[in-house]
C-alpha cells in the first residue's frame, strides 16, 4: 500500500536492507519499535549505507506504527 517493497525485499536487499534483515538487527531492544518508527517517518543514511532512505513524512502515524511492530516481531 505504501510502495515500501520498491526499495525492501522481505528477505533480501532491494535498494535497501529486507525487512527481516532489519528486524534481525534490532531483535531484542527495548525501543525497537518506537526507533523504527522515527527512522521510517524521518527517513535517515548511513546505518545500511550509502543510499537513504527518504522521510514518509505524508505516512499517517498508525500506519508507521503497524509497520514498525510487524518489523520489531520479526517481519513474518
Amino acid at each position: 500500500k505504501n510502495a515500501c517493497t520498491a526499495c525492501h525485499g522481505m528477505t533480501s536487499k532491494v535498494v535497501g536492507p529486507g525487512f527481516t534483515e532489519v528486524a534481525a538487527k534490532y531483535q531484542g531492544k527495548a525501543d525497537a519499535e518506537a526507533y523504527l518508527v522515527k527512522k521510517i517517518k524521518a527517513g535517515g543514511e548511513g546505518v545500511w549505507g550509502a543510499v537513504p532512505m527518504p522521510p514518509q513524512a505524508a505516512l499517517k502515524d498508525d500506519e508507521a506504527q503497524a509497520i514498525a511492530r510487524w518489523i520489531a516481531a520479526g517481519a513474518k
